[in-house]
């Protein structure tokens, strides 16, 4: 299925502009949106809650280590769970049949989450209060807790171990863990006081560093509101706020930049680093990306291309919202989190016939 649409693009780094696609200038711009794209997918609603509970704004998923089941964050039926005894932590079977839940009581507004390859499940609290919040749980794959990072109800800015709003989370092979930390970056009051920052743990949460600092330039960030690692090694920042990918090593040190994929609210790289990259914002008003459609974009670390835009429009329905969290499972299928619209878990898999 997989096929490359020539759509040229290019990697801006420190210290110069680097073109991917052949006959890109160097130094060039995306001249325009890339909304004009192949969509070989179709879209379904999916996974129906037990016991008549509705789905609540949901902004994290992710895929379990056997590649099939799917774990997500719901919002309690809502967008917090502040007072709410259900749980937000969910396992879901490859039907679509919730078949674990965990965690209530412990988060305000759950917001990312990230299986590791032993199949913990790491979950970030994007706000805080009163002994709650400023932090990432690990639990274990049957909602054991294993560890802490940041301390509940306390934020940090930098300086130490603390938190401040972060809002996803991923392990390297090393078994070190990273958070974009920081969800007001992009906020019209947001300046350089502002948390907007990669945070660096070991494996044993122990601080070992941090790197950003909110701002447009190079290495800065206006929410890193998501995070991964592809198969060289590098973390991808979702700076949403700048609507960019950001990459750098694992020690901090800035690569560049990539902004053919519009504005990132979730990303999922695949091990042959083909990248899924959520879009929900663009269009929204004025000032988030104008011009440029929502869904989720589909190319390759590798060389730079984008190859399909997955639109968010679900057959049969009237409303919809784009997903802010993506997923893609052992066959194929992408996995969007609906953040806004009432929350829904949406399903594409690539059409009968496309290639």
């Amino acid at each position: 299925m997989k096929a490359r649409s020539g759509v040229g693009t290019t990697l801006v780094t420190a210290a110069a502009a680097v073109a991917f696609a052949a006959g890109s200038p160097v130094g060039a711009q995306i001249p325009k949106p890339l909304n004009d794209l192949p969509n070989p997918y179709g879209s379904t609603h999916w996974a129906d809650l037990p016991d008549g509970r509705e789905w609540g704004s949901t902004a994290g998923v992710d895929i379990d280590p056997d590649g099939v089941h799917l774990w997500a964050i719901d919002r309690c039926g809502a967008n917090s769970c502040e007072d709410s005894d259900l749980d937000p932590i969910l396992k879901i079977d490859p039907t679509g049949r919730v078949v674990r839940t965990f965690g209530a009581g412990m988060f305000l507004f759950p917001h990312g989450i990230h299986v590791d390859r032993e199949g913990n499940v790491w979950v970030t609290d994007a706000r805080g209060a009163a002994g709650r919040g400023h932090v990432v749980i690990k639990f274990s794959p049957t909602g054991e807790v294993l560890l802490t990072l940041g301390q509940p109800g306390v934020a940090g800015d930098g300086s130490d171990h603390l938190l401040e709003t972060p809002n996803d989370v991923v392990t390297d092979l090393a078994g070190n863990v990273y958070v974009g930390d920081g969800h007001s970056g992009q906020n019209a009051n947001a300046g350089p006081e502002t948390v907007a920052r990669v945070v660096k743990f070991d494996r044993h949460g122990n601080y070992i560093t941090h790197w950003g600092g909110w701002g447009m330039g190079a290495g800065q960030m206006r929410t890193p509101h998501a995070v991964d690692i592809d198969s060289q090694n590098r973390l991808i920042v979702g700076d949403r706020g700048n609507n960019r990918l950001q990459i750098f090593e694992l020690d901090g040190t800035y690569i560049g930049e990539l902004k053919q994929f519009s504005r990132p609210s979730g990303i999922y790289i695949t091990e042959d680093d083909l990248i899924y990259v959520a879009d929900s914002e663009s269009e929204f008003d004025e000032v988030r990306n104008p011009g440029w459609q929502p869904g989720i974009r589909v190319g390759s670390l590798r060389d730079g291309i984008v190859d399909y835009l997955i639109l968010g429009q679900v057959e049969g329905y009237e409303e919809y919202s784009n997903p802010e969290g993506v997923a893609v499972d052992a066959l194929g299928n992408v996995y969007g989190a609906v953040v806004s619209g009432g929350g829904a878990m949406v399903r594409s898999s690539v059409k009968s016939g496309a290639r």
